[in-house]
């Protein structure tokens, strides 16, 4: 499935800047019922996180939504005043949805959801690169439909943090040293792109269960990800799988 949705994007992973790449990004994955895109390029704010000083930090890239959505009563409300996507910066998340931090059979959140809807958000996958310095690197994908399927979710999620990574080096100077993986690495996090386990890694190597967690954080590490996830994402933005 990620193979395939990689194949898909190409065309937003070739485009020579931020807002082309978003914009590509958009137009391939609206054949997956998608139907709003933002994407940002910011620093973690260095006061106490509040909705109003992750607004404040600004690197706005891309927003695709419907006309009058942003700036009306709605969009303010989820941006300000009811926004629990703080909790995914807070624990650093690279994948998660709304849903993740606004459950739907929460009655708490009946009015989040339905300020959304204005937006034709029934849900959506979001992806986040985490960079030198505080820079981070976001995706909100929101969609018509919330009935993916869990490799669906998991390529949408990775598509979507090679993509988030794409923005970084977009707009970053490049690395002053390759970094060299071995074989083991590679191969090791390859299969993790593909949504495999440990236990079945290490079956398909005919290593230990323990060497494949072995591998794959010393990948993590060598290309100073902040998990599995991110590195599979800049394995890809790198061209190395």
């Amino acid at each position: 499935m990620l193979s395939r949705l990689m194949t898909h994007v190409e065309a937003a992973y070739a485009a020579p800047t931020a807002e082309d790449a978003s914009v590509a990004f958009f137009a391939a994955m609206q054949d997956f019922g998608a139907s709003y895109l933002q994407t940002r390029l910011y620093r973690r704010p260095t006061a106490i996180l509040t909705s109003a000083s992750h607004w404040a930090a600004g690197g706005f890239i891309t927003r695709l939504a419907p006309s009058g959505w942003p700036g009306s009563p709605a969009f303010d409300y989820v941006c300000f005043e009811c926004n629990p996507l703080l909790g995914a910066i807070r624990e650093s998340r690279t994948s998660y949805r709304f849903s993740d931090f606004a459950p739907r059979d929460n009655a708490q959140y009946g009015a989040y959801w339905e300020a959304l809807s204005e937006a034709n958000i029934d849900d959506a996958l979001c992806a986040t690169s985490y960079g030198g310095e505080g820079v981070i690197a976001s995706l909100h994908l929101g969609f018509h439909q919330r009935d993916f399927s869990s490799d669906e979710r998991f390529a949408i999620h990775m598509a979507g943090l090679a993509l988030t990574e794409r923005l970084m080096s977009l707009t970053s100077p490049p690395p002053t040293t390759t970094v060299r993986l071995t074989k083991r690495e590679r191969d090791s996090l390859a299969l993790v792109a593909e949504g495999k386990t440990d236990w079945e890694i290490s079956v398909i190597l005919g290593i230990a269960e323990t060497t494949v967690r072995f591998h794959v954080d010393n990948a993590r590490r060598k290309l100073g990800a902040v998990n599995r996830a991110q590195a599979v994402a800049r394995l890809v933005n790198q061209r190395l799988i």
